[in-house]
């Protein structure tokens, strides 16, 4: 049983310790700091996944004020399957850090790096944690302000459009959440989520909560980059510190992705939302179009980081595909994939920031031989890779295999038809890469450039920790599909 008071710290401490950051300035210190912190935050996540497995819902009441009245910070299985999976990725990627940054931004400004990243996981997890939909729009706001901070502090000029792009497009889904929330609350007078869930029904069918379910669906869509509401991810990835895109890669989007599941299952319910709406065949048009836009404008790119940007529109298409087919194996599908994507691609992006350290750049014909240069982080590219595209006894093969059995038992043989083709796609950019760097000649920029510097060993620590887990995941599963699996189970339990 943990400590009554972890659900509260797992916020806080993040929060408090953002502005010692500043205070320390120094780099190498403010790292060290900030990997504390995350490990600490990592650790709590991981005692209340240990309480949550048990089946065990805790709350936690804000300033002793009680639900509905005061705010309260509300742990399931769902919780705290997502606490774990955001505090893992920020604890090992930021491993990565302390040398990455060296090559891409200036030296004097990485302790606002870190500042902001602990910002932003604050933000994330106060998402994660919040029963109250109000608080749910504040933490979306604190996540988002400091992402546009960290891809604007690159020192490619690009990632200040890319930043600005990102405040026009992410002002407009948080305002698009904010009127949703507005609008749930005219007609319920709560803003408590299991509150707003208990007391929809009595409202009934109205203008006014279909209303918010669409502002709702279009403000997530903005926020977690999907189809064709994606036009921020692109830029924001690729201009980005490589840190910084493997973070959001990582996380950001895989939140709003966990908000889109508890609007729809906790708040709204299945039968309003996914049956009566129709909002299953949109979430299932717009999954299809993402899995076959990103892959095909994957193939197109000769930027690795673009490349990576368009795969992840594609790879959120599964995830929204799972939701869509309304059933528990469905479900279960999409948050296996929210786990594994998420390491996978993480894996890929640390990858990408050991050659960018290497190299100074990620253009794949720029890149020709580097294979034969970089032979142990082209190895260890080639297995994310390989996972990404769902190679057997790999993390990527798990999701698909289950995705493909949920689509199966409702006879959606078109769908098994679409994962099937969208791997092949994901084959063909992932070896559009791997030909130019094992079976091309060194280009003359990467022969000088490739003598400049050795990759830090703490940048290959973190790589083989993510590397690992893409094949570990792929052959033990109890983990991560007996958990998705106990998650969905719970949210269709609940289900009038």
């Amino acid at each position: 049983m943990p400590s009554t008071h972890l659900p509260l710290l797992q916020v806080v401490i993040p929060l408090l310790a953002a502005p010692i950051c500043i205070i320390l300035h120094e780099k190498t210190l403010t790292w060290l700091f900030t990997f504390l912190v995350t490990l600490t935050s990592f650790i709590i996540a991981c005692l209340l996944f240990q309480h949550a497995a048990q089946d065990q819902v805790l709350t936690y009441a804000i300033g002793g004020w009680a639900a509905p009245w005061g705010i309260e910070y509300y742990l399931d299985r769902l919780t705290a399957f997502m606490l774990v999976i955001i505090t893992g990725l920020a604890t090992f990627i930021i491993l990565a850090a302390k040398h990455s940054l060296e090559t891409e931004i200036a030296a004097d400004r990485a302790y606002l790096v870190y500042c902001a990243y602990l910002l932003n996981l604050t933000g994330l997890l106060g998402v994660l944690m919040t029963g109250d939909a109000f608080n749910i729009f504040v933490f979306i706001e604190i996540a988002s302000l400091s992402s546009y901070a960290l891809i604007s502090i690159s020192r490619d000029r690009r990632s200040l459009y890319a930043a600005f792009k990102y405040l026009i497009l992410g002002t407009l889904g948080a305002s698009f959440i904010l009127i949703a929330i507005g609008l749930l609350y005219a007609v319920t007078g709560t803003l408590n989520i299991l509150d707003l869930a208990e007391r929809l029904p009595e409202v009934g069918n109205s203008g006014t909560v279909f209303t918010a379910m669409v502002f709702f669906t279009i403000g997530i869509g903005l926020k977690a980059a999907i189809f064709p509401l994606h036009l921020w991810l692109p830029d924001a990835y690729s201009y980005s510190p490589s840190i910084v895109s493997t973070f959001l890669a990582g996380t950001s989007t895989k939140v709003f992705i966990y908000v889109l599941i508890r609007f729809i299952f906790t708040l709204f319910g299945i039968e309003l939302s996914l049956e009566q709406v129709g909002m299953n065949e949109l979430l299932m048009l717009m999954s299809i179009g993402a899995i076959l836009y990103g892959s095909f404008q994957a193939i197109k790119q000769d930027s690795i980081k673009r490349l990576l940007a368009f795969s992840s529109i594609a790879q959120i298409g599964y995830m929204i595909l799972g939701i869509s087919l309304a059933t528990a194996a469905g479900l279960a599908a999409g948050l296996i994939h929210v786990f594994n994507h998420a390491i996978i691609k993480v894996s890929l992006f640390l990858c990408l920031a050991n050659i960018i350290y290497y190299t100074n750049t990620d253009s794949i014909k720029q890149l020709a031989g580097i294979g034969r240069r970089m032979p142990l982080t082209m190895s260890l590219f080639t297995v994310a890779g390989l996972s990404l595209i769902g190679v057997p006894l790999t993390a990527g093969f798990i999701s698909k295999w289950f995705l493909i059995k949920a689509a199966m038992a409702n006879g959606y043989l078109a769908i098994v038809a679409v994962i099937v083709f969208s791997s092949i796609l994901a084959l063909v950019y992932i070896w559009k890469i791997i030909e130019v760097a094992y079976f091309h000649p060194e280009t003359e920029a990467v022969l000088q450039q490739t003598e400049q510097r050795q990759t830090p060993w703490l940048m290959y620590l973190s790589l083989f920790l993510f590397i690992g887990a893409c094949v570990y995941f792929g052959v033990q599963t109890h983990i991560n599909v007996g958990m998705a699996e106990a998650v969905a189970a719970d949210l269709f339990r609940l289900q009038p």
